[in-house]
């Protein structure tokens, strides 16, 4: 399993080995890669997770989705189709909500089917509390795993997703800390 890390100190890196031991784990077949991503977000776990939990509108801060339509009630077993913009090597894909925990911070899916590559994939996506910069900040951990295309090696399968998802985290950063430089909280003395 790979990891990347965003410039933690050693105390940070200890936290976030913890968390992927205890959130992250995914049992990998002989022709399968599995990685690791983690982001720190500038806004509070509660404004993050609002944005997350929302299996029926990843098009939030996803921007290679352009439509979804779920169906269910946002439940263990709820299934959603997104359609993917144009550029991508995919038209649409169908996705089942393996978990959603709103205690934990921790939303799990599956992709089931659709016009695309990435078959048997399975993420899981986490968010902890940190202070950065003295203020309510955001640890997030998204991991995978996925079936190595036919054609593809481990690491260029491996590249491919870890780009996607560093681009999703990106804009989740981006929009959840433009919702938090609205509702400004005051520093927290440390």
């Amino acid at each position: 399993m790979n990891s990347n890390s965003n410039g933690f100190g050693s105390a940070g890196a200890v936290a976030a080995t913890e968390y992927i031991r205890r959130h992250h784990r995914h049992e990998t077949g002989g022709i399968q890669c599995s990685s690791v991503v983690v982001k720190r977000i500038k806004a509070p776990v509660p404004l993050v997770w609002s944005l997350v939990r929302r299996f029926d509108q990843p098009q939030k801060y996803k921007p290679f989705i352009s439509r979804c339509v779920a169906q269910g009630n946002l439940e263990i077993g709820s299934l959603r189709e997104v359609d993917v913009k144009s550029g991508l090597p995919a038209t649409t894909s169908i996705e089942r909500l393996e978990l959603l925990d709103d205690d934990e911070h921790i939303l799990s899916i599956r992709i089931i089917g659709g016009d695309h590559r990435l078959k048997n994939y399975s993420s899981i996506i986490s968010l902890h509390p940190e202070i950065i910069d003295g203020r309510p900040g955001t640890l997030v951990i998204e991991s995978f795993v996925v079936d190595v295309p036919e054609g593809n090696t481990k690491d260029e399968t491996c590249y491919f997703v870890e780009a996607l998802i560093k681009c999703n985290l990106k804009s989740l950063a981006d929009v959840s800390e433009g919702l938090a430089v609205q509702d400004r909280t005051e520093p927290i003395d440390i």
